[in-house]
């Protein structure tokens, strides 16, 4: 169950860098342009939020149930703290993946709420910008490319 769940999480992660990526160029173009907000517009976000919060249950699963690496870290989070791999897959990831999550939240919410296109495009922007910088920084890179 582990490794099916790490394996969908790991596919999932490379998925939503490609749907947030696309969002962000066509929120961009959008918005630079004038363009008004269309209804594939409001897909990319309600699909770019969808797919993280999958990730996020995903991630919550693996955090609190199936992973050996948190299950180490709660044995004795003290030292845990002291050793940065399971003091990132215990803290520092999960919060950071936590605050994306919120974020893609808010600006999917404010993208709903504005009254003009113009509006729609910049506070999804930057919502949705913010949380892919905090995805970006919060990935284990080194287990990605190592």
């Amino acid at each position: 169950m582990y490794i099916g769940l790490l394996h969908l999480h790991n596919t999932l992660r490379w998925i939503i860098l490609l749907a947030a990526l696309i969002t962000l160029l066509k929120y961009f173009i959008g918005w630079f342009s004038q363009k008004p907000w269309e209804k594939s517009d409001n897909i990319l976000g309600a699909v770019f939020t969808g797919l993280m919060d999958l990730q996020f249950l995903t991630g919550i699963i693996l955090y609190a149930f199936v992973s050996p690496v948190t299950q180490a870290a709660f044995q004795d989070f003290g030292a845990a703290m002291k050793n940065a791999d399971l003091r990132f897959y215990a803290v520092e990831h999960s919060v950071m993946m936590l605050i994306a999550v919120v974020l893609v939240h808010i600006g999917r919410i404010k993208s709903k709420k504005a009254a003009s296109s113009k509006s729609k495009f910049a506070s999804s922007l930057l919502f949705f910008g913010i949380a892919y910088i905090i995805i970006l920084a919060a990935i284990p890179w080194q287990r990605v490319v190592g």
